[in-house]
């Protein structure tokens, strides 16, 4: 007997029960996963969505009136009402110019000039001036112009101007040179003449300008010579040593001789 006839053969239909349990295995598998699959867990649901309440609008706060803040101040600006507190000083008033002029002059249409401003022409009335002294000139063509000062007030100032009429008021303070030794006084003029007031009584004189023979300034040596016609002759200087002053009152007192000797 060969060993292959001493192995035993397999029963028969053993390849067919073989068949059918894989095939019940595979089903049973097929099942198994069906059943999971069929059985699988929800998915977790999804995270709640928090909604946030909107948040609120900004209220409107209406814009400040343009003209109540120019009107008045916010209440940080105003000072702090107390016993130190007092209204601004007012400003102090404007002074008032309540003077008034009134020029007339024998010659019409004279011009008038107030501290050098024109004003207008004779005859004139102005007012709203400054109150208080003035230089007031006034002119005409063909005569020597008038000046003088004047004070201007409450009441009307009232001025008149005579071309046409000779005036000469002139004075002026001299020492009189003697042949030995001197004195002081004053030597005048108007339309009737010269003379020298003086304490001293013997040098004390009256002269008309008919009896004047010599009326003369001599600028270098600064003295000024009256002489009467036929007598007595006066040597006067100026007691601060200059020759202008002699020279202003000569040259006035020959104006006004000039125009009395043409009437």
């Amino acid at each position: 007997m060969s060993v292959l006839d001493d192995e035993p053969t397999p029963p028969a239909g053993s390849g067919l029960g073989r068949t059918v349990l894989l095939w019940a295995g595979v089903i049973a598998a097929v099942v198994g996963a069906w059943f999971l699959v069929g059985r699988a867990p929800a998915p977790p649901p999804a995270p709640a969505t928090v909604t946030r309440p909107a948040a609120p609008k900004p209220h409107k706060t209406a814009k400040p009136d343009a003209s109540a803040s120019a009107i008045a101040p916010a209440a940080g600006d105003r000072p702090a009402a107390g016993p130190e507190a007092s209204p601004p000083a007012s400003a102090p008033a404007a002074a008032t110019r309540t003077g008034v002029l009134r020029v007339r002059s024998d010659v019409a249409g004279a011009s008038v000039f107030l501290d050098r401003k024109f004003l207008g022409t004779t005859p004139l009335d102005v007012d709203g001036l400054d109150t208080g002294s003035h230089r007031l000139n006034v002119s005409a063509e063909g005569y020597d112009g008038q000046a003088q000062a004047v004070t201007i007030g409450d009441t009307p100032a009232e001025i008149e101007v005579k071309f046409k009429e000779v005036t000469l008021h002139a004075s002026i303070p001299v020492v009189h040179k003697h042949g030995v030794g001197s004195c002081t006084g004053t030597l005048v003029a108007d339309t009737s003449g010269l003379r020298y007031e003086t304490a001293n009584a013997g040098d004390a004189f009256t002269i008309g300008f008919a009896d004047l023979d010599g009326f003369a300034v001599d600028y270098l040596k600064k003295n000024l010579r009256v002489k009467k016609r036929g007598g007595k002759t006066w040597n006067f200087e100026d007691p601060n040593g200059q020759a202008d002053a002699l020279f202003v009152f000569h040259r006035d007192v020959e104006k006004a001789r000039a125009r009395l000797s043409s009437r």
